[in-house]
């Protein structure tokens, strides 16, 4: 019933998401009134653990929540993915992650995990310094998180194990300066500007390296790891952005005529074969996702951990979702002919947050060649 709740309240903000896409692209950020309503409907908090508060809901529900949204306007897709990244509060320690939130558990976080910053330990405290681009919703988000270096003297620190001391940073919006970066190609209403710390001190229980470590909260979400669980928060997206895209194309082409032409594309034999192609590629992505999600899950709740296959297919169905999705958009944007290079036209916008969004290290291509050397090695 909460997941119905949720995809409903997704629904809801899909609406006033489409109707305020504009604005979103003037202000550069989620405008104020959405932000509230995302918060009102809990999108906020559908990756966040629920002993601190937040639902923590199975990958399905969180997956066709962001599509919904997403498919309405790619920056507010983003932007409520983004926000969930409290879901990596789950590597916090419990009693500090509790500590640190008090009694405000309905947040939003932004996550910029590229290890640009330095940290060094002061007795139980880290000393951070660093700048961050691409904190997306950074304007309206109650915690940072920012990827930082631990020092030791002017060499980077090791891990017990040798590893990089490598670690998120958590500290409150209100800790850093926020630089007025974000003029960007695509997803341009997702305030994703610059953030800076100078000289910040922080308690070390604040920071961890989910990359690194086991979560140390013990709920299904958590058992699929670090880069599963990004997939589940990324993969929504693509598989909105290029359902709009063919949907916008639908309704362009019977009566979109090309060159002179007396026949609408609709018509065209060569326009049916590629979009029909794409439909058929961005319905299997979805599928593709939906299975492998679903299958992990069905073992993890068994109380058994998900295999690394399951884990490995669900990071590669993710990178799937975005490749069919930019198929879909490209063929979109090509087949509906010059109008749609006009700012502000649906097929512009997904054309240009599509590419943006591919952009993230989380769509690297990394995926399909890890998925290929495990199959390899077996």
């Amino acid at each position: 019933m909460a997941g119905e709740n949720l995809v409903t309240g997704a629904a809801r903000v899909a609406a006033a998401a489409r109707a305020g896409a504009d604005e979103a692209e003037r202000l550069r950020t989620m405008p104020s009134d959405l932000v509230d309503q995302v918060r009102a409907e809990g999108l906020f908090r559908m990756a966040m653990p629920a002993s601190l508060g937040g639902l923590e809901v199975d990958p399905i529900t969180f997956v066709t929540a962001i599509e919904t949204v997403a498919q309405a306007d790619g920056s507010a897709g983003w932007t409520v993915l983004i926000g969930n990244s409290t879901a990596f509060f789950a590597w916090l320690d419990p009693h500090a992650a509790k500590d640190m939130l008090g009694e405000s558990t309905d947040v939003a976080s932004t996550s910029m995990f590229a290890p640009l910053g330095r940290a060094r330990l002061d007795g139980d405290h880290l000393v951070i310094d660093g700048r961050w681009p691409f904190n997306s919703g950074c304007v309206h988000a109650d915690w940072y998180q920012a990827g930082v270096v631990v020092m030791d003297g002017d060499h980077p620190a090791a891990r017990p194990d040798g590893t990089l001391d490598a670690r998120f940073a958590y500290f409150p919006a209100g800790a850093a300066q926020i630089h007025d970066t974000w003029h960007s190609t695509g997803l341009r209403g997702t305030g994703s500007h610059d953030i800076e710390v100078c000289q910040l001190r922080i308690p070390a229980e604040r920071s961890a390296a989910p990359m690194l470590d086991p979560a140390r909260q013990d709920g299904p979400l958590w058992q699929l790891g670090f880069f599963p669980l990004l997939s589940v928060l990324m993969s929504g997206f693509p598989l909105g952005v290029g359902r709009r895209a063919l949907d916008e194309l639908t309704q362009l082409a019977p009566t979109k005529r090309r060159g002179g032409s007396q026949t609408t594309i609709a018509e065209d034999a060569r326009v049916q074969f590629d979009v029909g192609r794409a439909e058929a590629a961005l319905q299997s992505a979805k599928t593709f996702v939906h299975h492998t999600l679903g299958d992990a899950w069905t073992t993890i709740e068994t109380g058994a951990p998900a295999t690394p296959a399951q884990l490995r297919l669900i990071t590669l169905a993710g990178q799937q979702a975005m490749h069919a999705a930019i198929t879909a958009v490209d063929i979109a944007f090509g087949y509906a002919g010059a109008g749609a290079v006009y700012a502000g036209h649906p097929l512009e916008r997904c054309f240009r947050d599509i590419h943006t969004a591919n952009q993230h290290i989380a769509f690297s291509g990394e995926a399909f060649s890890a998925y290929a050397r495990a199959r390899f090695e077996a």
